[in-house]
């Protein structure tokens, strides 16, 4: 069987990992791939949102499943154009992927189901967003609507920074054509859980709590980055927490999504504020998170094949989808500079000479490419770098001893992932 996987990052060296694992020894390409991946699946130098290289190269290749991890490709269509030729892909549709590609979309669609989100009115004109600015309480969150690759969100303390991120979307384009319309939101204090589930638009599989680690500095300071981090099984998504976003935020979008007539298949990913024990959902994205993944797909114990396919085939109700005891815990290595300017192509030292790790530790590439017979930077989240263990505080261990065996010119991560669980 051959399966290609459309990606280049840490969550896609995470899914051709786990698919790797598969006994059915499915034979694995990836497009475009990255100096890690390659250990494991033929790279395809195509890019991730070229619909028409992709098809062409399923076509020609024989490729028998297609796995979309990054939501740009998801957002153009590509399930769309894939299923009209007949051919086997996973992720939702276009019009279900707005979900993540518009903020505003999924407002209206929470509201419609209604789950418990922060209040926010959406702006497409500067001016009246700036109006609106004036009277609202801080701190308040500004969202560029569209995809911003986890970057298009500030928390203003005050109105001028307010002023400024909304004057950095709406006039300067810094996130592009994905800040043309922004949302003023009410800020929830609290703390953030993700929790994503596997769906085939009918069945709902929810996948172990997750944490992500959003800003660049120890102690949750600094700028907002795509992830610094994860750690997985979060303390903070006790039992009656996770039945509660089933039977709340999980089963109301998905019977929402088929009644609007927008089904939603693939992995549907709530990232929640919870508030005094109450979840409230911050966004909704289309595809596995990164570095969720990261956490998340280790410990799943099922075949990530036949979840895939009971996914595509509408028979998700058919399969027992059972999970690894234990934890898992990534940290980030970034470029200096990151999320701001940094440099690329620095050697990197240290890497293990095997991507497909031992028991207790991985090296997920992210932002990586081959010179000659170096590894180097090539982006600026590089590495994502998994402890596992049978406690978070083992899983933690192991992370850092991998972490302190790697190095590059300008390195950068966080010292504290999993703090908040270990120091319940």
């Amino acid at each position: 069987m051959k399966i290609l996987v459309v990606g280049n990052g840490g969550r896609e060296h995470a899914m051709v990992w786990k698919l790797a694992q598969s006994p059915r020894k499915p034979i694995l390409y990836c497009t475009p791939g990255n100096a890690g991946i390659a250990s494991l699946a033929a790279c395809v130098p195509i890019k991730a949102d070229d619909m028409s290289g992709l098809k062409q190269f399923v076509i020609g290749e024989g490729i028998d499943l297609t796995v979309v991890g990054p939501e740009v490709p998801l957002s153009l269509g590509i399930v769309d154009e894939f299923r009209r030729s007949r051919l086997r892909i996973f992720g939702p549709t276009r019009q279900a992927a707005r979900l993540e590609a518009s903020k505003s979309f999924s407002k209206d669609v929470m509201a419609q189901a209604k789950i418990r989100t922060a209040r926010a009115k959406s702006f497409d004109k500067a001016a009246e967003a700036l109006a609106y600015l004036e009277q609202h309480e801080l701190p308040v969150v500004i969202k560029a609507d569209g995809l911003a690759q986890g970057k298009g969100v500030m928390i203003a303390t005050t109105r001028e920074q307010a002023t400024q991120a909304i004057r950095d979307c709406m006039e300067k384009a810094v996130f592009g054509q994905a800040g043309k319309q922004v949302l003023i939101e009410q800020f929830l204090d609290g703390e953030e859980l993700t929790i994503m589930a596997f769906t085939d638009g009918k069945t709902i599989v929810p996948m172990p709590p997750a944490q992500d680690h959003k800003r660049v500095g120890d102690g949750d300071t600094g700028l907002n980055t795509g992830g610094m981090g994860a750690y997985c099984p979060a303390p903070l998504g006790t039992a009656q927490l996770r039945d509660q976003v089933f039977h709340e935020v999980l089963q109301p979008m998905i019977d929402a999504m088929a009644r609007i007539g927008s089904p939603f298949q693939g992995v549907l990913y709530a990232g929640l504020m919870v508030v005094n024990g109450i979840p409230y959902v911050l966004e909704f994205n289309a595809r596995m998170g990164d570095p969720e993944t990261q956490v998340v797909l280790p410990l799943l114990k099922t075949d990530f094949l036949d979840v895939i396919e009971a996914v595509i085939d509408h028979r998700l109700d058919q399969l027992s989808v059972e999970w690894h005891q234990g934890a898992a815990v990534c940290v980030v290595m970034t470029s200096g500079g990151y999320p701001g300017a940094y440099q690329q192509g620095e050697v990197i030292a240290g890497l293990p000479a095997s991507t497909t790790g031992s028991s207790s530790s991985v090296v997920f590439h992210a932002g990586t490419a081959q010179r000659d017979h170096d590894v180097v930077t090539a982006g600026g989240r590089v590495l994502g770098v998994l402890g596992l263990g049978s406690t978070l505080t083992e899983a933690q261990r192991q992370a850092y001893r991998g972490v302190d065996k790697i190095s590059f010119a300008g390195h950068h991560f966080r010292t504290d992932i999993a703090h908040r669980a270990l120091r319940r």
